[in-house]
């Protein structure tokens, strides 16, 4: 297959930029680390999310009057109820994170996006799936939305206590890891199954530049069939950077 007809099947389309006002009307604590909210709005009787890893973005404005823009994967979306769910990795003291930390349903927020989505078909002959704590709810939109009879290798750098067991009708082949470190050493001697397949990747920005050139320079995958995106970088606050493109 050349590498024109695998870019025309991997599709990216755009969506229209819109900002919805949206409120908390539920949350829930879903392990130590991770907190699910649930907006609410008729601002998103139009929302369309179409790709598990796609980006909102998240706004609120802080105790000074700045506005506080941070990316998240929407979770899960309700059209007919108009609420949209999203998980909020707790790590460190950030804005963000002490905001969904204290948020009460009532609370307003401000989401635009998704600028566009990344459409992925389902008949590629597997899927390999990498990432730390912040790419777990895309990872796990992904399984839930593969249908029975795909395979996929889920790598996971994720702390005991926030690792939580996946719904997929796919067959899955789930290895956790507690170090980055050691998440690279699984990588490095994975050996892709046979066929056509599709790789995704999403963590620290180091991390994940060593997982791109593993399975670029290492695996022989093509950059075609590749998504791997830095989704924070250490030592920043806001950070996220496409490196398969």
């Amino acid at each position: 297959m050349t590498q024109a007809t695998v870019q025309r099947r991997v599709q990216r389309i755009r969506h229209e930029l819109r900002m919805r006002e949206v409120e908390v009307v539920r949350r829930e604590r879903i392990s130590p680390h991770f907190i699910s909210l649930t907006f609410a709005g008729e601002a998103l009787a139009d929302f369309v999310s179409a790709g598990f890893d796609d980006h909102i973005k998240f706004m609120f404005d802080d105790a000074d009057g700045n506005t506080v823009r941070r990316d998240y994967t929407p979770r899960r979306f309700d059209r007919q109820a108009r609420e949209l769910t999203v998980e909020f990795a707790l790590h460190g003291d950030g804005k963000v994170c002490q905001w969904a930390e204290n948020a009460q349903v009532g609370d307003a927020a401000v989401i635009g996006g998704p600028r566009g989505s990344m459409i992925v078909p389902t008949d590629f002959a597997w899927r390999l799936l990498i990432a730390d704590a912040t790419g777990l709810p895309a990872v796990h939109r992904c399984l839930e939305e593969l249908p029975a009879g795909t395979r996929a290798i889920v790598l996971l750098q994720v702390e005991a206590a926030d690792r939580r067991a996946f719904d997929s009708a796919a067959d899955v082949q789930l290895q956790w890891f507690d170090s980055s470190e050691q998440l690279l050493a699984a990588v490095e001697a994975l050996q892709l199954p046979e066929g056509e397949g599709f790789c995704w990747g999403a963590g620290e920005s180091a991390s994940m530049v060593r997982v791109r050139n593993l399975l670029t320079q290492e695996k022989g995958q093509l950059k075609e069939t590749m998504r791997i995106a830095a989704y924070w970088r250490q030592g920043e606050s806001d950070h996220h950077e496409e490196l398969s493109q």
